[in-house]
C-alpha cells in the first residue's frame, strides 16, 4: 500500500482530479498482487453504484437543490435578520444564524459559503467590515450546515461504516447549535472592539412569530426526517426520496415558486454534485479494497491502542491526524478513505460510533478552512476579494471557537449522544 500512497500524492501534486488519482493509485495495488484478478477493480467500481444505502446521497443532494429553488432561502434570510440583526455587527450575526437555519436545506459548506458571500457580502463591505473578517465569518459559519441534518458527510460516514444515519442526524444537532453560539460570541467580541453597529432595531414578538411561520416548512424538514427514521416509516434511502417529494410539495403547493426553469436549474446543479460525489465513491472503493486486503485497519488499531487505550487520548491523536490530513485533501475523500480504517479503532477503544462519526466529520470540515487546499477559504476570499493572509489574520477568533466546540465534543460525548439516546434509545 506504500506504492499506492506515493502514487496518489504524486498525482495530486501534478494536479490530477482527486477521483482519478485515487482510482489509478488503487489499480497499482492490484498490479502488485498476481493472485488477484484484474476484473476486481471494475467490479468494485460498478458495485458501488448499485448500493441501495448510497442512494440516499443523490436524493438528499437533489432535495437540497430543490429546496433552494422554492424560495425558502429568501425567507430564511429574512428570519435570520429578524432574530440577529439587532446585535452588534448585525449582518455578521445574521450570517451565522442563516447558516444554522440553512442546515435543514443543504448539507454543503461550500454551497452555503458561496451563497451567503454573494447575498450578504456587498452589505458587509458597505458597512465597513474588514474584508478578512467578513470572509472569515462566512467561511466558518458555513461549517454549521455539515452538522444540522441532513448532512451529506454524516450520510457518507453512516453508509460506509454501517452506522445508523438517523442517530447521526440527531447527534449533529447539539454540535451545530454549539458552533452557532460560539461563533456568534466571537462576532460579538470583535464587533465590540471595532465598533461595528447593529443592522436594525430589535424585532417585535409579532414580527418574529409571523416570519417564523413563513419559514415553518424549512424547520419541519429535518424534524420529519428524524421522526420518520425513528418510527421506521422509511430507511435512509427512502428518507432521501421523501426529501425530494417534500421539496416538490413545498415548492409547488405551499410557496408556489418552483417554476419549470428553477426545476431544471436544480436538476443541473444536482447532476454536477452527484456526478462528482459518486465518481469519488466508486473509484475510492479500489483503494479501500487494498486497505482491507492488507489488514491496515486492524494493524492501525493495534498500533494506536498500543499508544494509549484511553478513549480521549485516542481521539486527541486522531483529531491532530485528521486536521493535518484535511489541510491537504478534501473532506469527502477523507471520509471515504478513513472511515473504514479509523472506525474499527474507535470501536475497539469503546468509543460510540455515532460520537466518533460526528467528531470525525466536524474535524475534517476544518480542512475546508485551512491552506493549502481549503476550498471554502478560496471561495470566500475570491468573492470578498481579500488575500489568504487577511483571511487567516481576521479568523483566529473563529478558529478558536471552532476548536473549543471540538474539545467539548471530545471530552463530553453526551453532547453528541444525548438527543440520539433520547429519540432512538441507547444504541
Amino acid at each position: 500500500m506504500l506504492l499506492v500512497l506515493i502514487l496518489f500524492l504524486f498525482f495530486m501534486i501534478l494536479g490530477m482530479p482527486v477521483a482519478f488519482a485515487i482510482g489509478i493509485a488503487g489499480v497499482a495495488f492490484f498490479l502488485q498482487q498476481p493472485t488477484l484478478p484484474y476484473t476486481i477493480p471494475v467490479q468494485l467500481v460498478l458495485s458501488q453504484t448499485q448500493s441501495f444505502v448510497l442512494l440516499a446521497i443523490p436524493m438528499f443532494v437533489f432535495a437540497g437543490n430543490l429546496l433552494n429553488e422554492t424560495g425558502i432561502t429568501d425567507r430564511l434570510i429574512k428570519l435570520a435578520s429578524v432574530l440577529a440583526g439587532h446585535l452588534r455587527a448585525g449582518l455578521a450575526q445574521v450570517n451565522v444564524v442563516l447558516s444554522a437555519l440553512m442546515g435543514g436545506t443543504t448539507g454543503s459548506a461550500i454551497g452555503d459559503a458561496a451563497m451567503e458571500a454573494r447575498v450578504l457580502g456587498p452589505g458587509m463591505n458597505a458597512r465597513g467590515y474588514a474584508r478578512g473578517f467578513s470572509a472569515g465569518i462566512t467561511a466558518f459559519s458555513s461549517t454549521i450546515v455539515t452538522m444540522i441534518p441532513p448532512s451529506i458527510g454524516l450520510v457518507l460516514y453512516g453508509s460506509i461504516g454501517e452506522v445508523s444515519i438517523g442517530r447521526l442526524f440527531a447527534g449533529g444537532i447539539v454540535p451545530g447549535l454549539l458552533l452557532t453560539a460560539f461563533l456568534m460570541l466571537a462576532v460579538a467580541i470583535t464587533a465590540r472592539k471595532r465598533g461595528y453597529l447593529p443592522e436594525r432595531e430589535r424585532a417585535s414578538f409579532k414580527e418574529m412569530t409571523t416570519t417564523f411561520f413563513h419559514c415553518i416548512w424549512a424547520f419541519l424538514f429535518p424534524v420529519l426526517l428524524i421522526v420518520g427514521l425513528r418510527s421506521g416509516l422509511f430507511t435512509p434511502s427512502e428518507a432521501g426520496a421523501f426529501a425530494v417529494a417534500y421539496a416538490l410539495l413545498v415548492g409547488l403547493l405551499f410557496y408556489r415558486e418552483l417554476s419549470w426553469e428553477r426545476f431544471v436549474r436544480a436538476l443541473e446543479y444536482s447532476i454536477l454534485d452527484i456526478g462528482m460525489i459518486m465518481l469519488l465513491i466508486s473509484l475510492s472503493s479500489i483503494a479501500s479494497y487494498g486497505l482491507t486486503w492488507e489488514m491496515i485497519p486492524q494493524r492501525l488499531a493495534q498500533f494506536m491502542l498500543g499508544i494509549s487505550p484511553t478513549p480521549w487520548v485516542l481521539l486527541l491523536i486522531i483529531m491532530v491526524f485528521l486536521i493535518i490530513a484535511g489541510m491537504f485533501m478534501d473532506s469527502t475523500v477523507l471520509i471515504l478513505l478513513l472511515t473504514s480504517i479509523l472506525l474499527p479503532v474507535a470501536r475497539q477503544a469503546g468509543i460510540d460510533p455515532v460520537h466518533f462519526g460526528v467528531f470525525m466529520v466536524l474535524t475534517l470540515v476544518l480542512g475546508l478552512l485551512t491552506p493549502p487546499v481549503g476550498m471554502v477559504m478560496y471561495v470566500v476570499c475570491s468573492i470578498f476579494e481579500c488575500t489568504i493572509q487577511e483571511f487567516l489574520k481576521e479568523s483566529w477568533l473563529f478558529f478558536l471557537a471552532f476548536l473549543l466546540v471540538l474539545f467539548l465534543i471530545l471530552f463530553f460525548p453526551n453532547l453528541v449522544l444525548f438527543i440520539p439516546n433520547l429519540i432512538f434509545g441507547r444504541g
